[in-house]
Formats: C-alpha cells, structure tokens, sequence
C-alpha cells in the first residue's frame, strides 16, 4: 500500500512537470506572452481587404489648404478622399466606386485628441470595419509651449476614444498614423519668405514662431514641442498596442522625409495634394501589410 502511493506520487510529480515545461514561465508567475505571441495573433485577426472605412482626426485629413486657402478639400483627403490626384486609402483598399459610397470623413479641421471620442461616436454609427485616425498635431500646435496636451492626458483622451468604438463596434480594425514631425515642417517650411509670413499669421506658434530665431530659447521651445511630439507617438503606440483590432503606423508618418513639394503652398505647413497622397501610400503599405509594424 505504501509502495503503491509512492508510486502515485511519483506519476503526479511527472505529470506536474510535464505541465509546467509546456506552459513556461506563465506557470511560475510570469504572466507575459512568449515571444512573436502577440504579432501572430494581431496578424490572425486582421483583414487587409475591409469593405468600409471611416476617418477621424484633425484638418489633415480633411485636406484643409489642399485645393484653396483657408478651406477643406476633403476630395484630397489622403484617407477617404476620391481624386485620382491622390489614389486615397479608401480607394486603393475599394475602389473608385464603392469608395464613394462606403467611406466617411468624420474629421474636424482644428481638432485635437480631446475631440476624438465623439468623432467615433459619430463614425461608428456607420459601422466601418476599418476607422483611420491621425490626431495630435494640434495639442502641439498651441500659442505657447506651456499650453500643449500633456502626454497623460493625450493618452487618457485616446484611452477613451478606444473604449467609444469598442463599445459600438468590437471588431473593428483600426489604423493609427503617427503625428507628424513638425520640427521637419518647420526646417524645411522656413526656406520660403511667403511661407514664413504666413506663419506669422498664428500657424502653430508653438513650433513656427518666430521662424529664422535660432538663439537658445527658440531652439529650446521647438526641441520641446519636438519631444512632446514623440512622446505623444509613443502614447499612441502604447495604446494601440493593447488593441489586437489596432495598427500603429510604426512611426512612417513622423519618419517620412517630405519635402515643400509635400506641403500646402497656401500655408507651408499642411499637406498638398502630393504629400496627401504620400500618406496615402504610407497607409496603404501598413493596413494590407501581411505583419503589423514591430
């Protein structure tokens, strides 16, 4: 009898083991996925072909500046617009015909993160099954340095903003564009003397003021909008990935090298038509991409 529980002890201590050499180390604690666990399964469930699309974000996506001064285009819209001039995501992804009828631009020219969440509100009821968003420039864009979203809040108000779709449309796909790199707007805007008037006007003071001022405290203001800009991506990343339904761009939009072929020649600092439809592409690229962006 005692021989005989031994022996049962002795099976169960090689089942255990067996059972704690196929789970690793979830089961001593350690509650991370294994390595490539979390791309496979965001890879599994995401279709590179949906039939909808809605759009949220701020005056980029709105083509503001694209066709005429101090106006949207929207027809230019580098997510849902319909020129040929641009080939847009929605385009690309439906084709010219059913991306007239099943796309959707809920973005509002000036808007920041703050605003996102009733744009969903206001998309979802349309239940796309892929939602753009690119937003973020603006709560760097402020008159003051002082006065830009801090980053807790940029991440709680896009927290929030996921939270919104989720509830209406749990199985939506969404494709988050980096916020772009305004110290490159401001270096590469700042060639042209039309440009530099024009800023002069209110256009991102923030960043833009006082443009040809290269002393320490300008150069000090732009490197901290500058940073609050990655810290702002890097939220965006962060929430995103928590997401499997959720591709962040892996910071294509800020990399981008644009030039001022790529910029709004009403105002040197939004995109033309051209640097719409380089969006576009970058878009393109990542939503039909086999693997999210590591």
């Amino acid at each position: 009898m005692r021989n005989r529980r031994r022996r049962s002890r002795a099976v169960l201590t090689v089942v255990l083991a067996a059972v704690l050499g196929a789970a690793g180390c979830d089961a001593v604690g350690d509650s991370s996925p294994a390595p490539g666990v979390t791309k496979a399964r965001a890879a599994s469930v995401w279709d590179r072909s949906p039939s909808s699309i809605a759009a949220v974000g701020d005056s980029i996506t709105r083509g503001f500046d694209a066709c005429a001064v101090l106006s949207d285009c929207p027809e230019v819209s580098w997510a849902t617009g319909t020129s040929a001039q641009v080939d847009s995501l929605a385009v690309r992804l439906l084709g010219r015909t059913k991306a007239a009828e099943n796309s959707w631009n809920y973005a509002v020219t000036g808007a920041r993160m703050a605003d996102l969440p009733d744009q969903i509100a206001q998309a979802a009821t349309r239940r796309p099954q892929l939602v753009t968003v690119m937003a973020g420039a603006n709560d760097a864009c402020r008159a003051r340095a002082s006065a830009m979203t801090s980053v807790a809040d940029f991440r709680a108000q896009f927290e929030e903003a996921m939270s919104t779709l989720r509830e209406s449309l749990p199985k939506a796909q969404v494709y988050v564009a980096s916020v772009p790199n305004l110290k490159r707007l401001w270096s590469q805007g700042r060639t042209n003397p039309l440009g530099k008037q024009v800023w002069k006007l209110g256009i991102c003071p923030s960043m833009l003021g006082d443009a040809d001022d290269l002393a320490a405290a300008a150069t000090m203001r732009r490197d901290k909008v500058q940073r609050r800009v990655e810290a702002y991506n890097k939220a965006l990343e962060e929430v995103c990935a928590k997401d499997r339904r959720c591709r962040f761009d892996g910071g294509a939009v800020f990399d981008y090298q644009f030039g001022t072929d790529q910029l709004s020649h009403w105002d040197w600092f939004h995109p033309s038509p051209d640097g719409q439809a380089r969006l576009a592409a970058i878009a393109y690229r990542r939503v039909t991409a086999d693997e999210p962006v590591a």
